[in-house]
């Protein structure tokens, strides 16, 4: 609540210190400068001619900014000091006298410390320059996590032949069978012994030898 109290009291000194300074400006700018000029030329103010248009471009330059609210700070400064050089070197010449000069330099560089509060042009800027701050470095730390989580994965490496998807491929190609498998096949199938009187005589059984009968006299 205090903060909104101050920004619609900043508001207001804006508008109102910038309206009199920019209707002053204003005022010179229709005199012209060389009416201006020699009105300055008679308060006894150096180079009348320089003066008038320094202070009409200070004033309608100066007043615009202010209630606009931007560039604040530098604004009530150069504000402040043209109205110091006025109340030095000449009284005013608008119709305002040498109290309400003082009051508008004095109410310049108060706004120059305090600065123009929310609701002005500075303060969009600088909403707008903060989040695009932001997001830099939003986008910077994002980019330093990436490259520290790039850093920390080890390498992965190839997959190994075994692991590898490969096409089973039917092996037709005739295979001696192993050494071992074919003795034990031996073993567990021994061939049939030949029964007695047989022989084997180029793949085939001899018969057995006939004897020869003896006759015997009786």
């Amino acid at each position: 609540m205090k903060q909104a109290l101050r920004d619609l009291a900043a508001l207001v000194a804006r508008i109102a210190v910038g309206g009199i300074f920019f209707a002053n400006g204003w005022t010179k700018l229709e005199d012209g400068l060389k009416i201006t000029g020699a009105k300055f030329l008679e308060q006894g103010a150096p180079a009348p001619g320089a003066w008038a248009t320094v202070t009409m471009l200070a004033e309608l330059i100066g007043g615009a900014l202010l209630i606009a609210g931007l560039a604040v700070s530098t604004t009530g400064l150069i504000l402040f000091a043209e109205a110091l050089a006025v109340f030095l070197v000449a009284t005013p010449l608008n119709p305002i006298t040498t109290n309400e000069l003082i009051l508008l330099g004095a109410a310049s560089l108060l706004l120059a410390v305090v600065g123009a509060g929310r609701i002005s042009v500075d303060h969009m800027v600088v909403i707008r320059r903060r989040e695009s701050e932001a997001a830099s470095e939003f986008a910077a730390d994002t980019e330093a996590d990436r490259v520290i989580a790039s850093l920390r994965e080890p390498d992965q490496p190839p997959p190994a032949a075994s692991e590898q998807e490969v096409s089973p491929i039917e092996d037709t190609a005739p295979h001696p069978r192993p050494r071992g498998q074919a003795e034990q096949k031996r073993n567990e199938d021994p061939a049939p012994s030949p029964a007695p009187g047989d022989t084997l005589v180029a793949g085939r059984k001899k018969p057995p030898a006939r004897t020869r009968r003896t006759s015997t006299d009786s």
